[in-house]
């Protein structure tokens, strides 16, 4: 009798570890392999959006006026307006240190992303391993978004269900 009530405690032991070892991933199903269709650029975005939270895709390329776009894990970064010109495709461009990609950020808009758990809560894991990407990625983020004219910088917030990674331009 002792021996069968280890034997069962021992199993139920063991199937919660293979369970909680094979938990769903915290971001599978958030990252798209096609792009979403509709995306808007960030400044048709704040031209759309209320403060009322809204249905949204936007494209963007991370990255934050010299700052780091990331917040260390989490599951969160800004985005900025991805350039509609040649500029920034030259080698070697840096567009924290060139004066004309400066002038042109300096009131353009900003979206600062986050991807929630069930909990409400930032997912807690670093973006840029979960997602594949880094500074100066351009994604397409679909999710919910508001914008409020009176805050002091002009950013969209958003809460995301989606994101797809463009590939770079060769």
């Amino acid at each position: 009798m002792k021996m069968a009530r280890m034997l069962v405690i021992g199993l139920v032991v063991v199937v919660g570890l293979y369970r909680g070892a094979s938990a769903a991933d915290p971001v599978s199903g958030l990252v798209l392999a096609a792009e979403p269709a509709g995306a808007l650029s960030l400044a048709e975005a704040k031209a759309k959006l209320t403060t009322t939270p809204q249905p949204i895709v936007i494209a963007g390329r991370i990255g934050a006026r010299g700052m780091d776009p990331f917040l260390a894990g989490k599951a969160s970064f800004s985005l900025l307006e991805i350039p509609t010109d040649d500029h920034a495709d030259k080698p070697g461009h840096v567009a924290d240190d060139c004066p004309f990609c400066k002038k042109r950020n300096a009131n353009s808009p900003m979206a600062a992303v986050q991807f929630l758990g069930a909990d409400g809560k930032p997912l807690p894991v670093d973006a840029r391993k979960a997602f594949g990407v880094q500074k100066g990625s351009d994604v397409v983020i679909r999710g919910t978004a508001v914008f409020d004219p009176k805050l002091g910088i002009p950013i969209i917030q958003m809460t995301a269900d989606g994101i797809h990674v463009r590939k770079p331009a060769k």
